[in-house]
C-alpha cells in the first residue's frame, strides 16, 4: 500500500493521533445533542450549522460575521482558518452569556473577544450556561 493513501488517525504523529482522539470522543459524547438537532432539521427545518443570523436576527454585528457559525442553538464554533494561527478574534452575539468550552470563563454577548487558540483546541463557547460534555 502507498503511504499517500494512509488516513487512519493512528498513521499521523503521536500529536496529531491525541487531538484526533480527542475530538473523536466529543463527537460520541454529542450524539444525542446531534440527533436532537437533525430531528429538529426534519420536522422543522432549522439548520444543523447555521450563520449566527439565524438565531440573532436582531443582531446586527452578526448578520457580518462570516467565519464563525453555530451548530445548533447552543454551540459557537470559530474554528482556525489559517495555518499557524494560535488566536483569533470571536464575535459573541448579544442577547446571550457566552461560556469558553475550554476555560469555562463567561462573557456577555454583543462584543468581540480575543481568545487563544492552542493546536488542540478550536474556539468553542456554549449559549447561556450549556456544558460542552468533555
Amino acid at each position: 500500500m502507498s503511504s499517500l493513501c494512509i488516513n487512519e488517525v493512528w498513521s499521523y504523529t503521536d500529536e496529531v493521533y491525541e487531538i484526533c482522539r480527542k475530538y473523536l470522543f466529543l463527537r460520541e459524547k454529542l450524539r444525542p445533542y446531534v440527533a436532537a438537532q437533525m430531528q429538529a432539521a426534519h420536522e422543522k427545518g432549522s439548520p444543523v450549522i447555521r450563520p449566527l443570523f439565524y438565531d440573532f436576527p436582531s443582531d446586527p454585528e452578526a448578520w457580518k460575521v462570516e467565519d464563525q457559525y453555530q451548530f445548533g442553538p447552543v454551540y459557537l464554533v470559530a474554528p482556525i482558518l489559517s495555518e499557524g494561527e494560535r488566536e483569533r478574534k470571536v464575535y459573541l452575539p448579544a442577547g446571550a452569556a457566552w461560556t469558553n468550552a475550554w476555560t469555562g470563563e463567561t462573557t456577555e454577548g454583543g462584543q468581540t473577544i480575543t481568545v487563544a487558540a492552542p493546536l488542540d483546541q478550536i474556539p468553542v463557547f456554549t449559549r447561556d450556561g450549556t456544558k460542552l460534555p468533555v
